[in-house]
């Protein structure tokens, strides 16, 4: 007697077999990397799903700005001119201090510091992962997104690129447990590399002797070691420092300066290198050419002397004669 249905291999077996080829998969993609078009072919497909889900809160916030009064609005007004005044008066000031770089600079014959490109981007979606800190904004590689790319947020800097798709990509935070970051203190210039918890307001400082020059309220900022991040941006300020007696290493843990928490919008890093470089055959050029010249004036330099004590010369003869 034939049954119905036909039973197929047991729950049990089908578990193992997905099991072992889930840790098959992670174990090829870890290592080879070999599942990244597949990653960004999904991230295209899902980026609709994923942008339609963030709608109603885009129509929240419009909402919001275009039913706000005439008063608020106003005084919204007044308050991003004066902003806008201040903001002015600082960049007179910044474009002063660029000139009188570059002038500097000349003088000492000092390559250019590297330029940087901006792209705004916003932030679409947060892993509700409490073991990864990683947000998925609206650029990718259309956009010119790379993997490694920093992003920054108006106080500072926020983490980097690890995943490119079309239309979109994923951001590791500096907090995120798996993340490190070279920093250097801005008061007594120490370097240090700053590790991420897995708390969103917190870093820690590993492997910092007793004895090294770091306090409470100093400022850390990127140290552009590595060639990932660009140096001179901030990072997080130190809010704990203990030397606990029989212990290696102190204990420094720091604070962020970028919400990332609260930011919307993000700041996405190119690094290019400068637009005018002196080459090295220029450099021999002009060395050579000023070699060149210094020697015809020393050589003018010794023919005048030359006939100038030539001349001192008759004129003491005569001065002897005529003493005769």
């Amino acid at each position: 007697m034939q049954t119905l249905f036909i039973r197929g291999p047991s729950a049990t077996f089908r578990m193992i077999v997905l099991v072992v080829a889930s840790i098959a998969l992670m174990t090829i993609d870890h290592r080879w990397h070999s599942l990244e078009m597949v990653r960004g072919a999904l991230s295209s497909v899902l980026y609709p799903l994923q942008y339609t889900i963030d709608l109603p809160i885009r129509l929240y916030y419009w909402a919001d700005e275009t039913f706000s009064s005439h008063q608020e609005l106003l005084e919204k007004n007044r308050e991003y001119e004066k902003r806008h005044l201040e903001n002015r008066v600082k960049l007179q000031k910044l474009e002063i201090l660029e000139r009188e770089n570059a002038r500097l600079r000349r003088l000492l014959s000092a390559t250019p510091k590297v330029n940087e490109q901006l792209l705004i981007a916003e932030i679409i979606n947060v892993d509700v992962d409490p073991y990864r800190q990683l947000i998925l904004i609206n650029k990718g590689k259309k956009q010119g997104v790379y993997q490694g790319q920093p992003i920054i947020d108006a106080q500072g800097i926020m983490g980097q690129v690890v995943h490119v798709g079309l239309l979109s990509s994923s951001a590791m935070l500096i907090s995120d447990a798996s993340h490190a970051i070279p920093v250097q203190d801005e008061r007594s210039g120490l370097r240090a590399i700053a590790y991420g918890t897995g708390q969103i307001d917190r870093l820690v400082l590993r492997h910092l002797p007793h004895n090294a020059d770091i306090k409470d309220g100093d400022m850390l900022t990127s140290s552009g070691m590595g060639g990932t991040f660009p140096p001179n941006y901030p990072v997080a300020i130190v809010t704990k420092v203990e030397r606990p007696i029989g212990e290696t290493f102190a204990v420094v843990e720091a604070t962020p300066f970028a919400q990332m928490d609260k930011s919307r919008e993000v700041l996405l890093i190119w690094r290019h290198q400068p637009e005018e470089e002196t080459t090295e055959e220029e450099t021999t050029e002009e060395q050579a050419d000023g070699n060149a010249n210094l020697e015809e004036k020393t050589a003018e330099t010794v023919t005048q002397t030359a006939g100038s004590e030539a001349e001192n010369r008759s004129d003491t003869n005569t001065q002897e004669g005529d003493n005769e």
